[in-house]
């Protein structure tokens, strides 16, 4: 991941008292990937991995257009989330919608992500895929697209990291390219600010507390969404 925050100075799942299957709503402030968010709640901080869908990895080829689809459908917004189970990384499996809208569904009709249903079972996500195929739509456009899955087995280092479901948060390392800076003043975007806030450490970016550093530079361009 680049420096959209994927190291996280504090987070906070509290998935081993969290019941499975339950919904509740909270605030996207960060998009890791094409199928990958970081939402805040009143616990805390959750890594959110959508059900049933596989979008490409940011280094592959149509990775970041990927993110970009589901970032101008979420960020900054608050969604509703049915979670599904924790997977081997600690994140959070979960169907999500703002506004009505089925993301996981608008990421595989939007030809951003492939259909990843167990044994293809979501017949709507499979009928999704089979239009932007037709069209061709998103990824489909590509001559050779690859799964994320094939990319993966040979990327092995790329998996994402297992995530602590302690009580108590792990302090994750710093980035070793953190400067000295620690005021918005010194900030010159708002993808700088998320950058000190979440991999320096930075707190004091985000006076309120709410996720979202440097509000004169990263809340208009969420209003503009």
């Amino acid at each position: 991941m680049n420096t959209l925050c994927f190291l996280i100075y504090a987070v906070s799942l509290g998935a081993s008292s969290m019941a499975l299957g339950a919904e509740f709503t909270a605030k996207v402030i960060a998009v890791l990937d094409g199928d990958t968010i970081l939402v805040k709640r009143v616990k805390g901080l959750t890594k959110i991995r959508m059900a049933e869908i596989d979008a490409p990895e940011k280094a592959q080829i149509f990775g970041e257009t990927s993110r970009q689809s589901l970032s101008d459908m979420v960020l900054g917004k608050q969604i509703k989330v049915a979670s599904q189970a924790i997977d081997q990384y600690g994140r959070m499996v979960a169907h999500i919608s703002v506004d009505g809208l089925d993301v996981n569904a608008e990421q595989i009709r939007r030809g951003m992500a492939w259909e990843y249903s167990n044994y293809h079972t979501n017949h709507m996500l499979v009928a999704l895929q089979n239009e932007a195929k037709q069209v061709p739509r998103g990824l489909w456009a590509l001559s050779t697209p690859t799964p994320p899955w094939e990319w993966r087995k040979l990327h092995p280092n790329t998996a994402p990291m297992q995530t602590s479901l302690a009580a108590s948060p792990p302090v994750m390392p710093l980035d070793p390219a953190c400067g000295k800076k620690k005021y918005c003043s010194e900030m010159s975007s708002c993808e700088e600010a998320r950058h000190y806030l979440t991999q320096c450490g930075i707190k004091s970016l985000d006076g309120n507390g709410d996720g979202v550093p440097c509000e004169k530079l990263c809340t208009p361009a969420i209003k503009a969404k």
